[in-house]
C-alpha cells in the first residue's frame, strides 16, 4: 500500500473526472439527492448497478428486486438516463431464474439495459445469448462512447481474468473514440487483502494501453462502494442492490459524460439505510 498513486481507495462515493484527475464534491445521500447540474451539456447519463443475488435463500430478493426498478425508475424521471448496466451476479446461483428475473423486473425499467454475468450467475455465452440476445462478452456504443462488457466467470462460479483477446479486439474498434468504459464484475487486482479478486496483471497491463479508457466498473465486492486506481486508472465500485451482506444501504451509481468529454460520477444511496450525515440536537 506504500504506492499511493498504484494503490488508492477514496473514502468518498463520488467523483468528477476531468481527464483522469478526480475532485470530490457532495456525496448523493438518496435519489433526491443526485448531485445538481454543473451547468455542462451532458452527452451520456448512465445508471450502474450490481448483485441483486435474486433467489438467494433467506433474503427478501423479490423486495430487493422491485426496489431496483422503482429506484431507476424514478432516477430516470428526476434526470432522464439513456440506459442502466446491470454488472452480474443478477441471480443467485440459480441460472435457470435469469429469465424471471429478465422478465418481471429488469424488462420493466423505463429505459434500455444491459447485463454481464457475474460469479454467481453459472452462465457462459450460451445461456446469456439464450435469455439476453447477446453473448457474455460484448460490446457497444452509446452517443460516441464506447462500452466493453466481459464475463468474468464461468458455469461452476470459478473467478477468472477477462478474455483479453476479447477485450483487445473491442478496443481496437473504439481506439477513435475519446472516451471508453471497461465493465468487468470480478476487479482483476488485489487492493484489499484477502479481497475476492483475481490477479490479472496482463488485463491491467492491456487497459493501461489505451488512453481512452476513462473508467473500468466492477461489482463482487458488496462492501465497497468508492474507487481504485492502477497507475492513473480508476476503478469504481456500486455496492450492492441485494444480497445478504455489505454496505448498510443499497444503491447504485450514476455516470454523466459530458459534451467536453469530462466525467462525473457518484453513488446513490438508494435505501437511505441508514441515512448518510444524519445529526439529532
Amino acid at each position: 500500500m506504500s504506492n499511493r498513486r498504484f494503490f488508492i481507495k477514496s473514502s468518498l462515493a463520488s467523483f468528477v473526472l476531468a481527464g483522469l484527475n478526480p475532485v470530490v464534491p457532495a456525496i448523493a445521500e438518496n435519489l433526491g439527492d443526485e448531485l445538481p447540474a454543473k451547468n455542462k451539456p451532458v452527452k451520456l447519463r448512465f445508471a450502474i448497478a450490481s448483485d441483486g443475488h435474486y433467489g438467494q435463500p433467506k433474503t427478501d430478493y423479490k423486495k430487493d428486486h422491485e426496489n431496483i426498478v422503482r429506484w431507476l425508475n424514478e432516477s430516470h424521471d428526476h434526470n432522464p438516463l439513456d440506459f442502466v448496466i446491470i454488472n452480474g451476479d443478477l441471480v443467485h446461483d440459480r441460472p435457470e431464474l435469469l429469465p424471471e428475473v429478465k422478465k418481471n423486473y429488469f424488462d420493466r425499467l423505463k429505459v434500455p439495459f444491459y447485463a454481464i454475468p457475474g460469479n454467481h450467475d453459472h452462465a457462459d455465452a450460451t445461456i446469456w445469448k439464450n435469455v439476453f440476445g447477446y453473448e457474455d462478452n460484448f460490446a457497444f456504443q452509446k452517443n460516441g462512447v464506447g462500452f466493453v462488457l466481459a464475463n468474468t466467470s464461468d458455469t461452476k462460479g470459478v473467478y477468472r481474468c477477462p478474455d483479453n483477446n476479447f477485450l483487445k479486439q473491442e478496443l481496437d474498434k473504439f481506439k477513435d473514440l475519446k472516451t471508453v468504459f471497461v465493465v468487468l464484475h470480478i476487479p482483476p487486482h488485489f487492493w484489499v487483502p484477502e479481497s475476492p479478486f483475481v490477479e490479472c496483471p496482463d488485463t491491467i497491463e492491456l487497459l493501461h494501453r489505451y488512453p481512452n479508457i476513462k473508467a473500468v466498473f466492477h461489482g463482487h465486492d458488496h462492501s465497497l462502494d468508492a474507487v481504485f486506481y492502477t497507475n492513473k486508472l480508476p476503478h469504481f465500485f456500486d455496492a450492492h442492490f441485494g444480497g445478504n451482506w455489505g454496505t448498510a444501504y443499497k444503491g447504485y451509481r450514476i455516470v454523466e459524460v459530458n459534451e467536453d468529454s469530462t466525467i462525473s460520477t457518484h453513488q446513490v444511496n438508494a435505501s437511505q439505510t441508514p441515512v448518510l450525515n444524519e445529526t439529532t440536537f
